[in-house]
């Protein structure tokens, strides 16, 4: 709400809702309300900025205050009508002129109800002609219930007579102002729909106001009929109360409430009870609606305890079939925890990841909220240290966080690579497995990155990577990676230079973890002095192959310079097993300069290249992604 409305309000508030509005005040009264606007199920148009003068806007905040005040009028005039018709003696004293005060507030509300826009059902804009708002409001029967439940008829007979009137007629006229409930009913319905109040707490709310109304109505009902019966003494209050019609109002209605209440909870003490036919009659109706209300409270009340431990059901459920699984497969004791660990943390998380609430929005707003949960977190990384700002948005677009509990495996030792993580929170540790044995090699906090070096050289994952503490987490793709990466030539070489620069920070016990990258660093230490030697000797094709990491001197990202394979300076029978390993670089574009790349990195030239099964190659075309050929 804008300044000038805030300050308004500090006034007289009726006569300023009459205030001619500017467009910004307008749209300024409905984004206060939009918490609001949902109850109505539909969609409000900008339409209504140039109102009529004299319009009050239906979601103006302070004729919301207005209505929820005349809800508390209402719920005293519907106890009062019971209560005076039961005992006549009140309609003339006190309550007579607190009557009168609220009528006043209701006439003042069918005033105001000509100056209310309302919604068109059909163009979802508001109506601000007064004519149209008059002719809608008196052609509808909510006008004559409004004026007949509001007209004071015992004052206006006393006016016109100058005497009260004994009768009943008075009693049983103002029943119409029961008319008003219906804006207790709205104005539940408008609570539950509000996001800012609790649901379960608004329906038992809404549930004890009905049981309270029906036991007062009832008893006042029935006191009715002992009232007006021809012999007192026999009813079921005169049998215990003696001359109860002379006796003290607030005795007979606590008697009143005491049978209601005993009856409604179908104790049946037996001290108070039906004696003459007429009261019979009425117990045995009470009683038929005592059934429906009880089943409807018990409905209600299961609905809502039901709602709240539906979520616990479940989980209790999963566990209870995972353990089965686990013990019917004889899974070891720490597998067995993981799993429990896990499942028990998606319980917990689902309120954090709400994966169905996003399923149903827009790829628009998924994106921002992408971005702004993961994007600060992917800047931090190293790999995407000083890439643009597209690239970035585009990684960050469709990420979603996965939840990991305590001591549970992320990434496997020697699994195939296919996607890699940054840390968003928590901490993981970097495990390897040598004779049977766990090491522990290093530790990763917020922002850093697990898995990315098998993915980018597309080798099998070279540790395992174990949560310390409750961890989240989002994942790459590989493959998703790799199409980002391939028409961002510049990115890729920046995310080259990153990943080079993060490898020669490793501590050794992880370098000796992937024999090949001691050999990758010492040739990235070798470039510029290769660099020199192509512009003296023109020998571009072996500088540029010497390096596995890319095909000239400034590396592009794996994959951009087509296919990789791995090189034996052997017979595919020959060798050993530390021979076998080989050596991993870019397939050059000729044979020659294979010979020529193999003769620097054996150490030997050969004449011919063998496939491992012997065969022989006489076309590169025909290689493929992580062959072995051996020079001989």
């Amino acid at each position: 709400m804008s300044h000038t409305v805030m300050a308004d309000i500090g006034s007289s508030p009726l006569p300023l809702l009459f205030r001619r509005r500017s467009s910004g005040e307008i749209r300024n009264l409905a984004t206060v309300s939009s918490s609001i606007l949902p109850a109505f199920g539909t969609v409000v148009d900008d339409g209504y900025s140039h109102l009529n003068k004299y319009v009050i806007v239906p979601y103006d905040q302070r004729y919301r205050w207005w209505q929820t005040f005349l809800v508390v009028l209402v719920l005293y005039s519907a106890w009062a009508s019971v209560f005076e018709l039961a005992f006549n003696k009140t309609a003339r004293g006190p309550l007579l002129i607190v009557d009168m005060v609220v009528d006043v507030f209701f006439a003042i509300d069918i005033v105001l109800t000509f100056f209310v826009a309302y919604l068109d059902k059909s163009t979802y804009l508001l109506v601000d002609d007064h004519k149209k708002i008059a002719l809608r409001y008196v052609t509808r029967v909510w006008f004559f219930m409004d004026i007949t439940s509001t007209l004071p008829y015992q004052f206006i007979f006393r006016i016109f007579t100058g005497t009260w009137h004994d009768g009943e007629v008075f009693g049983f006229l103002n029943l119409l102002r029961l008319w008003r409930l219906w804006r207790v009913s709205e104005f539940f319905k408008r609570l539950e729909k509000d996001t800012r109040f609790s649901y379960f707490w608004t329906r038992l709310l809404k549930l004890l106001g009905v049981i309270v109304f029906a036991v007062h109505s009832a008893g006042c009902f029935y006191y009715w009929l002992a009232r007006h019966h021809k012999t007192p003494a026999n009813t079921w209050i005169g049998t215990a109360v003696e001359d109860f019609k002379h006796r003290s109002v607030w005795l007979c209605y606590t008697y009143s409430i005491y049978w209601s209440i005993v009856t409604l909870t179908t104790v049946g003490y037996g001290d108070l009870h039906a004696v003459n036919t007429g009261e019979k009659i009425f117990n045995m109706i009470y009683m038929l609606f005592n059934i429906g209300l009880t089943a409807y409270t018990i409905g209600n009340m299961t609905n809502l305890v039901v709602h709240a431990a539906v979520r616990t059901f479940a989980m209790r459920d999963s566990l209870n079939e995972l353990l089965r699984y686990a013990s019917k497969n004889r899974l070891p004791e720490g597998l067995r925890e993981q799993m429990m660990a896990h499942m028990q943390l998606k319980f917990k998380t689902a309120e954090l990841q709400q994966e169905e609430v996003l399923q149903d929005l827009p790829k628009a707003i998924r994106s921002s909220i992408a971005q702004h949960l993961f994007r600060r977190t992917v800047e931090k990384s190293y790999l995407f240290n000083g890439v643009s700002e597209d690239l970035v948005s585009q990684l960050v677009s469709d990420m979603k966080a996965e939840y990991f509990p305590p001591k549970v495996e992320i990434i496997l030792q020697n699994e195939i690579p296919t996607d890699f993580y940054i840390l968003v929170s928590g901490a993981v540790d970097l495990l390897t497995y040598k004779n049977g044995t766990e090491q522990f090699l290093s530790k990763l906090g917020a922002a850093d990155m697990a898995g990315e070096i098998a993915v980018i050289f597309n080798i099998p994952q070279p540790f395992t990577v174990r949560t310390k503490r409750l961890s989240q987490v989002v994942r790459i793709s590989h493959h998703h990676f790799k199409q980002m990466i391939q028409p961002q030539s510049e990115d890729g070489k920046i995310i080259i230079a990153n990943f080079i620069k993060y490898l020669q920070g490793l501590k050794e016990d992880v370098l000796r973890e992937i024999p090949f990258l001691t050999e990758l660093l010492a040739d990235q230490n070798q470039k510029p002095k290769e660099q020199n030697e192509e512009q003296q000797n023109r020998e571009t094709l072996d500088s540029q192959d010497a390096n596995p990491e890319g095909r000239t001197g400034t590396s592009s990202l794996p994959g951009e310079s087509t296919i990789r394979v791995i090189i034996h300076g052997h017979h595919p029978s020959e060798g050993t097993p530390s021979d076998r390993l080989g050596k991993l670089v870019y397939l050059p574009d000729s044979l020659q300069d294979l010979f020529n790349l193999a003769e620097k990195k054996f150490g030997k030239r050969g004449s011919t290249i063998l496939m491992a099964d012997g065969s022989k190659v006489e076309e590169l075309n025909v290689l493929r992604e992580n062959d072995h050929l051996f020079v001989v």
